[in-house]
């Protein structure tokens, strides 16, 4: 089955859901050839709401195999398990759900597709209903104590309503996922379904024939006998209603009431709500955009040449929309050969102010602009403020016109190099003179990969799940520089921890 296919099934059967006809969507999605783990959990989201508690398990074991970090998955497999009253089996589950979390108080899994918030005091609550089935109160109690530290939400006060139950040592109700939630495919995906017409329908707006409605190609016109006195205003002009404004972002339509619109489309607005919508004509078709995506244009007519000084005042002024400034540019034609060692002089004043592109190599590579004429560590301050690394240990080399050498930069040399400069751009090339190789271990950070990480820009680094790396620097929070089988990049935080080494010798 094709991935359009997929998608369109994917859709029909989530349309169904919606409709609570449950036969419908669960036939719809076992239909589907090859499903991805998401389909799977709305499958087993469906057997759970039939009562199928075997068939329900197996989807979620499905669900878990084509995604084994699939947090939700597990947190519905230890509710089936549950309601099969195999406590132990949901115990696991529940307590590899909050493993899952990561330290996290709550996954939102909207991005994905499911409206669904799975909270980190909510699975630690059913954790401890698990240990009060298999009457460990003790260990009831302490889950019950941890999750009312992550309450997040006042909707959470069933936990304090639950440790009360616990002191008495009674149960209490196992916190379940809204009935009918399921994941839905990307919107943007689905809107590809459809079929467009990219050429539309013509229509005619004027014409100088009466009642005129031929849209092909225009067949013979009658000849006038003499020109209007003036231009008349076009048509379309007159049934025009609201105001002008440009889309400044791409928008996708969610519900029947809303447009989808593209960067560069002219819309005309004709009431703006409280709520920041605003209710448009585009295409003949009306319907909602947010009203921060509009920009305000000015739609006008240009006047003719030899057109009479008696026209009506009403008819549209021209455009305004004009190009930014071109560049004031020196034309050395008009220099006088007299004036050439002074307009020389002015010239080399005028470089001296005028801003340089510098483009850095680095482990990856930036660009800034820069003052020309910049001293050495003046240069270096804002290298190592765009690449957020420490100025200790780095030095800058740039190349001579007459060698490929690369030359160290300092002081003595920055003349030179920005004599090196061309049309404005200078390129340099940054070098970390830290031996990093040769500190002792016990110096270095090492981290291990959770996760496999595919580079997708020329500085990221590249590795697989279980890759020992070396902790070279931190970007910022969520991002880190380190070093792994010889290569060197930056990649996400979360996708690594600490590696505490057992064997190591303190």
């Amino acid at each position: 089955m094709s991935l359009v296919e997929t998608i369109r099934q994917w859709d029909e059967g989530v349309v169904a859901a919606d409709k609570k006809d449950w036969p419908a969507a669960f036939q719809i999605f076992c239909e589907i050839q090859e499903p991805n783990s998401k389909i799977y959990f709305n499958i087993g989201c469906l057997c759970l709401i039939n009562g199928d508690l075997n068939a329900t398990e197996k989807a979620f074991d499905n669900s878990i195999y084509k995604d084994e970090h699939l947090a939700v998955a597990f947190f519905q497999r230890g509710i089936t398990f549950y309601k099969k009253q195999k406590y132990e089996e949901a115990l696991r589950d529940f307590q590899k759900t909050f493993h899952e979390l990561r330290g996290n108080q709550l996954i939102d899994y909207k991005l994905l597709g499911l409206w669904y918030k799975l909270y980190a005091c909510e699975v630690l609550h059913n954790v401890a209903l698990a240990h009060a089935q298999l009457n460990e109160w003790e260990k009831a109690e302490e889950n019950l104590l941890k999750a009312l530290n992550l309450k997040t939400e006042v909707k959470h006060s069933h936990i304090d309503r639950a440790l009360g139950s616990i002191l008495k040592q009674k149960l209490f109700d196992l916190v379940e996922l809204p009935m009918g939630e399921l994941f839905r495919p990307n919107k943007h995906h689905v809107a590809q379904l459809e079929k467009k017409d990219y050429l539309g329908k013509a229509k005619v707006l004027a014409s100088v024939i009466h009642q005129d409605v031929f849209s092909g190609f225009t067949p013979l016109q009658p000849q006038v006998q003499s020109a209007p006195l003036r231009p008349k205003t076009p048509e379309i002009l007159r049934v025009l209603e609201g105001e002008p404004h440009r889309i400044c972002y791409e928008f996708f339509s969610e519900t029947a009431n809303e447009l989808s619109l593209l960067p560069g489309n002219i819309v005309f607005v004709l009431q703006k709500g409280a709520d920041n919508w605003a209710t448009v004509i585009f295409n003949g078709k009306k319907g909602l955009v947010p009203y921060n995506y509009l920009e305000p244009v000015e739609l006008t007519l240009s006047s003719k040449k030899g057109q009479e000084t008696n026209q009506s005042e009403d008819l549209p002024k021209p455009p305004k929309d004009e190009p930014p400034e071109r560049p004031a540019v020196l034309d050395t034609s008009m220099l006088n050969a007299k004036d050439t060692e002074e307009s020389s002089a002015k010239e080399g004043e005028q470089e001296e102010l005028k801003t340089c592109i510098i483009k850095v190599h680095f482990t990856y590579t930036v660009t800034i602009q820069v003052e020309a004429g910049l001293s050495y560590s003046d240069l270096l301050e804002q290298v190592c403020k765009k690449l957020q690394h420490s100025p200790r240990g780095i030095i800058l080399r740039y190349k001579k016109n007459s060698s490929s050498e690369k030359v160290c930069l300092d002081d003595s040399e920055m003349e030179i190099a920005w004599s090196q400069a061309k049309k404005g751009h200078l390129t340099l090339w940054c070098e970390l003179t830290e031996n990093k190789e040769s500190l002792p271990k016990e110096d270095l950070t090492q981290l291990v990969a959770l996760h496999c990480y595919k580079a997708t820009q020329p500085e990221d680094l590249e590795f697989q799940t279980g890759d020992i790396i070396t902790l070279l620097s931190k970007v910022n929070e969520e991002w880190f520089e380190g070093q792994c089988k010889g290569n060197v990049g930056i990649f996400p935080a979360a996708f690594v921890e600490e590696y505490i080494n057992e064997d190591r010798i303190i």
